[in-house]
């Protein structure tokens, strides 16, 4: 855990999902390797598939697949979410401190929305698996709106839902567009940095105003 200095509690804590609330990178490899199994492809590890979790279909298929994916995008991408859609949630679960954390914020009288670039079908089939999710009233999926991160929409239209102005929310997220778009959006930004990160990332130069290495971690920004 890291921050600069002491900070003023959150009204608000908006969380990106996977990577951050939820440990999804198993079934998304999952659904990775049924695509590729599927053209008798050689199947990907979970060490390679695990820190491109974030970024979503496009970037798995792209690290499978590499040039030819953009030559097949609409149609692998489709068979990626057909895939991922029957096996969603067979081994996602919630990271280590989530649920503890939730509870630590509700009791805390502090706000929680979810601000994901999942597509909304899948959002929806997904977070209602989880009762520690389920309670939370505004999510915000990747299609939501017209615009996704790293654009900082979502966010904003999360913080309206919530009659939480922006500046006294905090977002808190695993990748590069997470921490982009809630600068974007004037939070505080705090990276997640047990999730789906990879040794290559620079993450001291995407900006973040904290870091965190779990979840429980959080809290102790404010509280300390």
């Amino acid at each position: 855990m890291s921050t600069q200095t002491k900070v003023v509690p959150p009204k608000a804590v908006l969380f990106d999902l996977d990577g951050t609330l939820l440990d999804t990178a198993p079934d998304l490899g999952a659904a990775l390797n049924t695509v590729l199994a599927a053209e008798q492809r050689p199947l990907i590890s979970a060490a390679e598939y695990t820190p491109l979790a974030s970024h979503g279909s496009a970037g798995l298929l792209r690290y499978a697949y590499g040039d030819e994916f953009d030559q097949r995008r609409d149609e692998l991408r489709q068979a990626f979410l057909a895939a991922y859609a029957e096996q969603i949630a067979v081994h996602t679960q919630l990271f280590d401190g989530v649920a503890n954390l939730l509870e630590q914020l509700s009791q805390q009288q502090i706000a929680v929305a979810i601000v994901t670039n999942k597509p909304q079908a899948l959002t929806q089939q997904l977070v209602p698996q989880y009762p520690q999710l389920a309670s939370i009233k505004v999510v915000v999926s990747g299609d939501t709106l017209p615009v996704a991160k790293p654009d900082p929409a979502p966010l904003l239209h999360a913080a309206t839902h919530l009659g939480i102005a922006a500046q006294h929310c905090w977002y808190v997220g695993d990748a590069e567009r997470d921490i982009e778009a809630g600068l974007r959006a004037n939070m505080f930004t705090v990276l997640a940095e047990y999730g789906y990160i990879s040794v290559t990332d620079d993450t001291q130069a995407w900006g973040a105003h904290a870091k965190i290495s779990h979840p429980l971690d959080l809290p102790q920004l404010w509280s300390n």
